[in-house]
């Protein structure tokens, strides 16, 4: 991964992997710049500053080979290899994410449930059976872990990260209302769904 390149750029690059894979769908295998950008609502020019980051990838007069800028793009985002994922906190949002997760087509792979409700030991999601909290030691001990998900309560997802921290896990998808704070060398992506709505909500307010 190119650690150089601005993060507003790395955010609009799963948009383009998104778009890109709808094409393919509809059998289009060659695009320009200007017609990507009509369908994406960006200037054609911020596209090409945009992929010209990772080398470009683009042929004056011809565009780009849609497959051919899929499968680089696809490069830059790791997503060559399988990641396993297991999650904590298998409420509401956490089972809505684990069915997300195990049904979208990405090289997203749910191999694990955890809860600290006892209630919900053995029951599954998508296949998957619950395990308490304490078991995820000997559980990665056969399974390897690249992402942890955390759908917890605010007093409960710092604790956790640390444990898991303890125990080998270097990315945090994290939902948990906090900001984790976590090694250097571990890689987290914060969702606050409500700094969303307060920012939807400021965009519905007249100025």
């Amino acid at each position: 991964m190119e650690h150089n390149i601005s993060q507003a750029v790395i955010r609009r690059v799963p948009r383009y992997y998104r778009y890109l894979g709808e094409l393919l769908e509809n059998g289009v295998e060659r695009i320009s710049s200007k017609e990507l950008s009509e369908r994406m609502q960006v200037t054609a020019s911020q596209i090409r500053q945009d992929l010209n980051n990772f080398g470009g990838f683009g042929q004056q007069g011809y565009g780009y080979n849609v497959q051919f800028l899929y499968d680089e793009i696809g490069k830059i985002l790791g997503l060559t290899k399988v990641h396993n994922v297991a999650l904590f906190g298998v409420g509401n949002l956490g089972a809505a994410i684990a069915n997300y997760v195990s049904f979208e087509k990405l090289p997203f792979r749910m191999v694990g449930l955890f809860d600290a409700d006892p209630e919900k030991k053995g029951k599954k999601i998508s296949g998957i059976e619950i395990q308490m909290v304490d078991e995820f030691e000997e559980f990665i001990r056969k399974h390897r872990v690249d992402i942890a998900v955390l759908t917890l309560p605010k007093d409960a997802a710092m604790p956790v990260a640390e444990y898991l921290v303890e125990h080998g896990v270097r990315a945090f998808w994290n939902f948990a209302h906090v900001d984790l704070v976590v090694p250097k060398d571990v890689v987290v992506e914060n969702v606050h769904l409500s700094d969303s709505l307060m920012q939807l909500s400021y965009n519905m307010t007249d100025s």
